[in-house]
């Protein structure tokens, strides 16, 4: 059997051989023919819709752990953000204007990404 098919890919290699298009239309074939044959063995899709659903079960679970820590982010960064402000004032820096916006838009970033993360995964 081995045999066989060895002489039928050195005909085929002898076939496509010079030729572009036809190599791409033998590859396309052995793919094509690869495709429908996974395709028919797959078989009862239960164990994937059941793992599917379970993964989805155990994500929901994370996502208040999540809405804490982008809080608590939110809060670190808004406690550092103002030092370095403060920093930047007492300095007499030019772009303390910057900082300041940089800082809140930061901790707004991260409070609405708070809220929309339970939003985003269907949960009230």
């Amino acid at each position: 059997m081995f045999q066989k098919a060895t002489r039928m890919f050195q005909k085929a290699k002898r076939l496509v051989k010079g030729n572009p298009s036809k190599m791409m239309m033998f590859a396309l074939m052995l793919l094509s023919g690869t495709a429908a044959m996974a395709q028919s063995t797959a078989g009862d899709y239960s164990a994937g819709t059941t793992a599917l659903s379970t993964v989805a079960e155990e994500i929901v679970k994370y996502v208040p752990i999540m809405v804490k820590l982008c809080y608590a982010i939110a809060g670190v960064v808004a406690i550092v953000g103002a030092i370095s402000v403060y920093i930047a004032m007492n300095n007499e820096e030019q772009d303390v204007k910057k900082k300041i916006m940089m800082v809140v838009g930061a901790c707004i970033f991260l409070i609405a990404a708070a809220q929309a993360l339970p939003l985003f995964f269907g949960i009230s």
